[in-house]
């Protein structure tokens, strides 16, 4: 059943794909399941995603793995479902869409670094709302994860330690990417 889920997410890419190169504005869940795809949210709100066996049943129901920031906290990727008690369902769209352009939660709690928000602040609002349209049209997956937890705070959760990278050897006018 996996391979047939995977050959039917494929589906979906390629005809929303077929529907922007024809000129066509695809409905905004669809186009909103095609960002969030492209984005990779998946990737930090899905359980099992970064242990090589993600749950599709539970699809953006929050992760199973946090990211440690040193000196600032660790994070796990929260339920983005619209269940009302550990998801998304009692937010806004207003408030969705503060956390994705700004960074910035209902209760005025700043997001993780890891969230690429500043990135995401560039969307359009077609965008954002196809976003948000998509995320309200998931099933909701009750699974409130752990955290946040305080820098030095114990985390009870598996956790990748980010690290600050050292400065670069290479001069900054080198030409990089190029063989």
């Amino acid at each position: 059943m996996v391979g047939g889920l995977k050959w039917l997410g494929a589906a979906a890419f390629l005809a929303t794909l077929c529907g922007l190169a024809s000129g066509t504005v695809p409905v905004p869940a669809t186009r909103g399941h095609y960002l969030v795809t492209l984005a990779g949210c998946g990737h930090c709100h899905t359980p099992g995603h970064f242990r090589g066996k993600e749950d599709l049943t539970r699809e953006l129901g929050g992760g199973d793995v946090g990211f440690e920031v040193p000196g600032v906290g660790t994070y796990v990727g929260p339920n983005l479902t619209p269940d009302r008690d550990t998801g998304l369902g009692s937010w806004t769209d207003q408030q969705v869409e503060a956390a994705i352009r700004h960074g910035v939660r209902p209760d005025g709690r700043v997001l993780s670094p890891v969230m690429p928000w500043p990135e995401f602040s560039h969307m359009s609002d077609a965008d954002v709302h196809a976003v948000i349209a998509y995320l309200r049209s998931l099933k909701p997956v009750s699974n409130k994860v752990p955290g946040p937890f305080a820098a030095g705070e114990p985390a009870r959760i598996s956790a990748w330690k980010l690290s600050t990278p050292a400065p670069s050897t290479v001069p900054p006018t080198a030409d990089r990417g190029r063989p």
